[in-house]
């Protein structure tokens, strides 16, 4: 008999990726990115968050909010495979999943009390998109979440390098200094979907209000040009 459950939205990310083109693939890839989870005004109850300060990383579970899906495929195309190969829902990472739930794991940096939010999370490594819902927090415990002998399947092979990154001095001073680091790790793991890994052709990006643009040749990410987002 088929069950279903109702999930509660209890806080929204606020990240300066506002679009998904140019977020990492997975959480901690770039422990640069800095994002906030503000809760809604339902869940803002400092009590909730006792005993919180004590842990250093913490599990986020949230919805693939940008995700159009009708039903769903027990095969996907995972775009690190080139776009053209198949593997099953369940040994993928893909949005496109029966329940487009995805799970992060980030670390925590602080607690603070803003103006009109309340209480608010600081977390680094994050890989949502500015305004995705989260539907849990949970503590990650070392002793029990990390297994360093695990086995990483068909993704060991295709572990992210990074490529270097060319940005003009005078490009980068449009964006504001505490996050270049951040948007530079982010370039050089290269966004492009695996499939079109051997052409030139520009892209851009959404951050932190503004639209950086970059094409990759000769494995160097270049960006051309970064101006005021839409």
């Amino acid at each position: 008999m088929e069950e279903s459950i109702s999930l509660q939205v209890i806080a929204r990310i606020r990240s300066d990726f506002t679009s998904k083109f140019g977020i990492p693939r997975q959480s901690n890839l770039v422990p640069e990115q800095e994002a906030l989870i503000v809760f809604e005004p339902a869940y803002r109850d400092e009590n909730a968050l006792r005993g919180l300060e004590g842990y250093s990383h913490l599990w986020l579970i949230w919805g693939f909010s940008e995700v159009k899906q009708a039903g769903w495929s027990p095969m996907v195309k995972p775009p690190k495979l080139g776009g053209n190969k198949r593997m099953g829902v369940f040994a993928t990472r893909s949005p496109f999943r029966p329940n487009p739930l995805g799970l992060s794991s980030v670390k925590l940096l602080g607690l603070e009390k803003r103006p009109n939010l309340g209480t608010v999370l600081l977390v680094s490594g994050a890989d949502l998109m500015d305004g995705s819902p989260i539907y849990d927090i949970k503590p990650y415990l070392s002793f029990t979440d990390s297994h360093p002998e695990a086995r990483n399947g068909f993704a060991a092979d295709h572990v992210d390098e990074k490529l270097p990154v060319e940005f003009p001095p005078e490009l980068l001073a449009r964006i504001p200094e505490e996050k270049r680091a951040a948007l530079l790790a982010s370039l050089a793991l290269d966004p492009r979907p695996g499939y079109l890994a051997g052409r030139s052709d520009p892209y851009g990006f959404a951050y932190a209000g503004k639209d950086v643009r970059f094409y990759v040749e000769g494995g160097v990410v270049k960006v051309f040009d970064v101006v005021e987002g839409s």
